[in-house]
This record gives C-alpha cells, structure tokens and sequence, in this order.
C-alpha cells in the first residue's frame, strides 16, 4: 500500500467527553463518500444558528462501525459544543463518552481515507490494542471544504 496521504505514525490518545450538535447522514454505505461533504457544507452554512461551538474552524464526524441498532446507525457530522441549548431545528445532539484511540492523521483525497484507516488498523493489531467497533469513533476534520486536500484525525476507538 502507497499511501502518500499520511505523514505521521499513528499514536494513541486520550478523549474527553465531547458535546456534539450537528446533522445525520444516512444512506447506502458507496454513498456516504458523496453524502458527507454535502452534509458538512448544509452544517457549516447553518453554523450561526448553532450556540456554545468550542471551535468553529473544524467539524467532527462520528460513527459506529458495528452498529447494533437503526438509532446508532449512520454517520453524525457536528460541531463540538459546550453545552446543548437551543439546537436548531432539523440537528441532533451527541455525547461520545471519554476514551482511548488509535489515531492518525490524514491529509488528502477523500478517496484515501479508506487506505490510511487501513494503514492504522494494521498499526493497532500489530501493537496488540484491540478495536472497540461497538463504541463511537470520531474524524476530527481541520479542512473540508476541498476534498481532494482534507485534513482529518482519524480516531478508531481501543480497548
């Protein structure tokens, strides 16, 4: 694999609790490559409306990867925020509870995120951590606005 994307190795990490306010995308799975750029234009573009964002320059998208229920399933674009008063109508709020993850940072294409998660998944089973793929990951995102040059933190939940 030949992933001119990722610049760092991957590391383990520490998450606070974190607020989320933001929208939920739900479609076929070959579709949420298109869907979640869309969903993070209409959320940057209502931003305003949204009170106590911690830091409005970034987006954060959050997920299950084995989801359970039809409620877990999808994925959440949202801004952190320091408390829920308010949310505008039509976004949802989320609480991702404290944890561990393996992560890492990727820069570029949105077509190569699928190989720098690769990258990172062969990094966690060869340190010997374990995926947690009923609990919450997040994708911290610094640059969305072009996907051919993003830049996100990929954090995949660990025992």
């Amino acid at each position: 694999m030949n992933n001119k994307a990722v610049y760092e190795a991957p590391v383990v990490k520490e998450q606070k609790e974190i607020n989320l306010v933001g929208l939920r995308v739900l479609c076929e799975g070959d579709q949420y490559i298109h869907e979640i750029p869309k969903a993070s234009t209409a959320l940057q573009s209502q931003l305003p409306s949204i009170q106590h964002v911690v830091d409005p320059s970034k987006q954060i998208g959050a997920f299950i990867v084995d989801a359970s229920t039809v409620e877990e399933d999808g994925y959440w674009v949202c801004v952190e925020v320091e408390n829920f008063e308010n949310v505008p109508a039509g976004m949802v709020t989320l609480t991702i509870p404290p944890q561990r993850y393996a992560s890492i940072q990727h820069v570029g294409r949105n077509e190569e995120i699928k190989d720098t998660y690769e990258r990172l998944h062969k990094w966690t089973q060869k340190n010997g951590y374990v995926r947690l793929l009923n609990n919450w990951h997040i994708e911290v995102f610094y640059s969305f606005n072009n996907v051919d040059r993003l830049k996100i933190e990929l954090y995949d939940t660990i025992q």
